[in-house]
Order: C-alpha cells, then sequence, then structure tokens
C-alpha cells in the first residue's frame, strides 16, 4: 500500500503564534492539494522553539491551546500532526492570569488532527537536560507512546529525544505496537558533525526495529542557536530515500511503500508485554478515518537532496543564523567594524550574503598604529562586497582622552590600557551610529579570542550580535578560503583580497604588534581550547597529547580568568558541540584547576 507522506521543513518564529499558526495552515492546505495522506510538522511548531520562560506566562500556554481549533479546520482530508504544547492542568485555564502558581508544567506534545477532528496526541517522553537544553525545567514527560491507525497503517508518533534511546517510545511503538512507519518531530540544533551522528542513529532505529522512519526537522535561527533542517525518510534497511534541503524552509514529499500490517507482540486495544520486568501498553488509536489512496495519483514522488561538505554547512548556518536574527529582531541593517583583517573581512561577507550588500554598512576606524595595509584591504573589500563604507579616524579622540587622562596616568608606562582604549573608542562609535539609525552591531571577535579572554570588554566586544563567536581562528581562515573559491548558485562570487587572507593577524594597537606576542600560534591554541573547552580535558591529559605543559597552563588560565568577559559578551551562533554560551556554563568565582 503506498502512503504520500509529507514533511514540512517550516522556519517557526517564538512567539509568533498568529504567524507559526497561518504558515502551519498554509501548508496543510498545499499537502492536500499534492494529495497527500499526512503530513508533519517540526516539534513546537506552533510556538517555535526552544519558547524558554514563555511557558511559565499561562496566558502563553492559553493562546497556543487556541491556535488548536484553527488549525484542525483545515484538516479535511488529511491526517496532520503538528508539534505544539498541551497544558496538563485544565483547570488553570478558569483564569485571571495571576492564580494557578502550583500548576503542573505542560507537555511537549504532538497534536494528532484528521479530517477535522482532533485525536488522542502524543507527549514527548525523554526530555533533554544537558547543553543548550533545560526541558525538565519546563515540561513534564510523557508516559504512554500510542500507535495511531490510519486505515490499515499503524503509525508510530514521538518526538526528537525520543528516538535517540534504543528502548524509547520509537522501539515500543514498532515492536509492541506494531508500528510500519514511526514519524519522529524535531527541533535539533545544528553543530558540526551533527548530520552525520543523526543519520546514523536513525538508520540504527530503521533497521533495529523493521520499520519506515521519517525525520522532520525545524529550520531557522533563534539567538545562538540555527536548526539545520536536513529532514529526512529512511526504509526500515537504514537507506535513505528521501532527504530535504539544508538551511532552508523546504516541502518534502515522498511516496511510501507501506509493508503488510505488522502486528503486536499481543493483541487487543491495548498492546501489553513485559519489558524489564515492567508492563508495557501501547494504546491504539483508530482514527476514523481512511484516506482514499486514488489511483489517480502519480507515484514515485521522491526527492533526495545532496548532502554538503562540513565548510559549506558551517557557512550556511552562520548566514542563516544572522539572516534570521536580524529579521526576526526587526532590524533593517547591520553595521561592522571592517579593520583590515580576516575577522571583520568573513563577518562581512557572511552578513553580506544574509542580508544583501545595501544592508550592511562597513566602519573603518583607523587609529595612529593602523597600516597602509589594512586601509587599503578594507577600502577593497568594501568595494567587492559592494557595502557602504564609512571611516571615522580615532586619532584626534585618542590624543584627547590621553591628554585628560594624563595626569592620572603620570608615572605610569603605557601599556594594554592604553591599547583597550583604542578599542572603546571604536565600540563608543559604532554603538553611536547604531543609536542614531536603528542598526545592529555585528562584532568580529573569534573562538580562541573569546575563549582566552583576547578581546576588549566594552571594546570589539560591544555589539549586538557576535557572529562568529563559535569559529576558532584556524576555522575562520579555511572558512574564507571555502567562501572566495565558490562558484555555485547561492552566493554571488566574492573574493575576500589575498593579503587579507595570508597577513599574519594583528590588533594593531601598538607598534609592530603581532596576536603571536601574546598567543601561542592559532593551530597550538585552537588544539590546546578544543581539548580543554570542549572536551573537558585536564591539564595533564592535554600535555600528554603533545602539548607544552607551560604553554597549556598558560592558556587554561586565561581562559578560566576571562569568563568574566564572556559573561558580558553578546550572543553569538553555535556551531561546536560545545560553545561559550548555554553549553558551558561556568562560574565566574572560582578557584578550581584542572591542573596534572
Amino acid at each position: 500500500m503506498m502512503l504520500r507522506l509529507a514533511m514540512v521543513q517550516m522556519n517557526a518564529v517564538v512567539g509568533d503564534l498568529e504567524g507559526n499558526t497561518r504558515t502551519i495552515c498554509r501548508w496543510i492546505r498545499e499537502a492536500r492539494k499534492a494529495k497527500a495522506d499526512v503530513v508533519v510538522f517540526p516539534e513546537l511548531a506552533v510556538c517555535g522553539y526552544p519558547p524558554e520562560d514563555l511557558l511559565l506566562m499561562p496566558k502563553f500556554l492559553f493562546d497556543i491551546s487556541r491556535m488548536r481549533d484553527r488549525i484542525t479546520k483545515v484538516t479535511t482530508g488529511i491526517m496532520a500532526v503538528v508539534g505544539s504544547v498541551i497544558e496538563s492542568d485544565r483547570a488553570a485555564q478558569d483564569l485571571p492570569w495571576n492564580r494557578g502558581k502550583n500548576r503542573r508544567k505542560p507537555l511537549n506534545a504532538a497534536w494528532v488532527l484528521v479530517n477535522g477532528q482532533v485525536k488522542r496526541s502524543y507527549a514527548k517522553c525523554k526530555l533533554p537536560n544537558y547543553g543548550v537544553f533545560d526541558e525538565e525545567r519546563y515540561f513534564q514527560p510523557g508516559r504512554t507512546s500510542p500507535v495511531y491507525c490510519l486505515g490499515p497503517v499503524r503509525i508510530g508518533i514521538n518526538i526528537c529525544e525520543d528516538i535517540w534511546f534504543a528502548d524509547g517510545p520509537a522501539s515500543q511503538q514498532a515492536v509492541y505496537g506494531g508500528a510500519q512507519l514511526v514519524l519522529n518531530l524535531n527541533a535539533s540544533p545544528y553543530h558540526v558533525g551533527k548530520t552525520h551522528n543523526r543519520e546514523h542513529m536513525l538508520a540504527l532505529r530503521a533497521k533495529a526495529n523493521n520499520v519506515i522512519v521519517s525525520y522532520t526537522n525545524m529550520v531557522g535561527g533563534q539567538d545562538e542557536l540555527v536548526f539545520d533542517g536536513n529532514s529526512l525518510v529512511m526504509d526500515s534497511t537504514g537507506v535513505v530515500l528521501a532527504r530535504a534541503k539544508a538551511f532552508e524552509e523546504d516541502f518534502l514529499l515522498t511516496d511510501l511503500q507501506i509493508p503488510p500490517t505488522r502486528k503486536g507482540k499481543s493483541k487487543g486495544p491495548e498492546n501489553a508485554s513485559e519489558v524489564d520486568g515492567e508492563d508495557v501498553r501501547i494504546p491504539m488509536v483508530r482514527m476514523g478515518w481512511t484516506p482514499r489512496w486514488p489511483k489517480s495519483r502519480a507515484p514515485g514522488v521522491r526527492r533526495l537532496t545532496p548532502v554538503i561538505g562540513e565548510l559549506e554547512e558551517i557557512y550556511r548556518a552562520l548566514v542563516l543564523g544572522v539572516q534570521d536574527y536580524v529579521r526576526k529582531n526587526a532590524f533593517s541593517r547591520v553595521l561592522v567594524g571592517i579593520s583590515g583583517g580576516i575577522d571583520s573581512a568573513l563577518t562581512a561577507v557572511i552578513a553580506r550574503d544574509a542580508l544583501s550588500g545595501s544592508n550592511v554598512m562597513g566602519v573603518m576606524m583607523p587609529s595612529p598604529y593602523t597600516s597602509r595595509e589594512s586601509r587599503e584591504d578594507a577600502r577593497q573589500l568594501g568595494r567587492k562586497l559592494g557595502i557602504e563604507m564609512r571611516h571615522l579616524s580615532i586619532t584626534r579622540v585618542f590624543k584627547a582622552l590621553l591628554q585628560v587622562l594624563g595626569k592620572s596616568f603620570q608615572g605610569c608606562q603605557p601599556d594594554t590600557t592604553e591599547e583597550n582604549l583604542q578599542a572603546r573608542i571604536r565600540g563608543t562609535l559604532l554603538m553611536a551610529l547604531s543609536n542614531k539609525f536603528g542598526y545592529l552591531v555585528l562584532t568580529t571577535g573569534n573562538k580562541s579570542e573569546m575563549s582566552v579572554g583576547y578581546a576588549t570588554l566594552y571594546g570589539d566586544m560591544a555589539g549586538g550580535f557576535a557572529v562568529i563567536k563559535d569559529i576558532p581562528k584556524t576555522k575562520v581562515y579555511q572558512l574564507s578560503r571555502w567562501r572566495s573559491d565558490y562558484r555555485g548558485p547561492d552566493f554571488d562570487r566574492v573574493i575576500i583580497p589575498e593579503r587579507i587572507q595570508m597577513r599574519a593577524p594583528s590588533a594593531e594597537l601598538r607598534p609592530d604588534q603581532m596576536d603571536q606576542d601574546t598567543l601561542p600560534p592559532y593551530s597550538i591554541l585552537d588544539a590546546i581550547l578544543e581539548a580543554y573547552v570542549e572536551d573537558n580535558e585536564s591539564m595533564g591529559r592535554i600535555v600528554k597529547m603533545g602539548y607544552d605543559a607551560h604553554v597549556v597552563r598558560t592558556v587554561m588560565g586565561m581562559v578560566d580568568r576571562s569568563e568574566y568577559k564572556r559573561r558580558q559578551a553578546p550572543v553569538g551562533i553555535k556551531i561546536t558541540p560545545r560553545a561559550l554560551g548555554k553549553d558551558r556554563r561556568m562560574p565566574i568565582t572560582n578557584r578550581y584547576f584542572s591542573g596534572v
């Protein structure tokens, strides 16, 4: 038997219940026009993911519940599975809104809507509470894993984390409920390597349970998170049958040949079996509606989008993250301080690709120590990108401040104070332009610098969004080279000037300054930072990896002492498995040192 499945890889906006609901209704109509039998949406599609403390507001939950009837009305002739929230304490809806303080947590759920009717919904059982996830703070877990009977087809529905457990709901629905098809709804944030790990896990689940798996993921940026899409359908042998686009909204239509009905391990309206001494009960939910599966429908609808490489994957995540942060927060244009260095060049190119050149303003702010090469390279980059460039010299302001501070600094030798003063003047100028014109300032610091505190608080850290905050310096060079070599349909040809890509990095805050006067070579620094920041390795373990003990101790000390800076840094896009933000939550006041 053939079932036509539609998967909507949508870009939901957190809190935009009306807008998300309109989008859901529009795609349900499109799915019906395409003669789909079932249409599936991502996790929490109605309210967006993650809604965080909005979930603690009773009125927010009530307003979500009002969207269900509107969506249900458009499901005539189709089955829709929509990620949303279910308020568990129904009595709390008889409100004034200041009541219900002791109400139970809601459920992260999938509304099951069939032919204009609401059927029994599914509630997520496995709540992630690690890294960027705080679901135990907001939700209570579901307790049952129903199987939904759409005519002769048995369908298991579960949500995101549920399928990562070998003995979780998907397994129970397939093995004990006889499910032939599992629909998994997701809001799975991107990081490097996630696509491969995800597909490997899904192949294991499909083969172990002899079931077709549909994985519908969200797409888009939400604060520091980027959702990559890459929704897919996998057959029972672990072969990918269809795959949606990466980092784009998509509508994936797939015809599935459903095998004969599988019997659960026991019979009856509620299949029951024993697992590890516990009774496993699988409720069977009858849809009360059977698709006609018309013979006139063209068979074999299927699309398999190719997997993209790692550098392209990272670059597209950065572009989407900037695009959505700007759009969803209602900014019109962005400002980038362009120094003539590699970090600001990459940030400016990403901004231009995300927003178009007309919406990006570059600001060059030379000081007495800015080289001729930096001035020339900044101008050349601006011309190549077709962006507006402004040149605001900070020399007179810098000298004026030194004069004002002269008496207080009398008898003191110049040091990083004077260097940081230049960075803070630049930050002030950028924020003044932002304040006057309403443009968003994009900061240009990379992960290597942010990790060790090689940045100026209230200076180059001043801004609203940190584009490459989670990109190590060595990866900045690789991405810049990749973008300069790119010859594809999605981005115009842009070549970052060769001298920018080849020059040794320098903050240019004193004569002849180079980053490696203060830091180890970036190839060594980034390897140590990966081991310490991302993998939590001790000093002894890192030294055994072949790095000098003094260098390792110095780098680790810089990381630990800079926590107070990072806590005040703008939000930035998560790219690595452990970003400097919600992933890594270290105390500022901290005397522990992970020594040998």
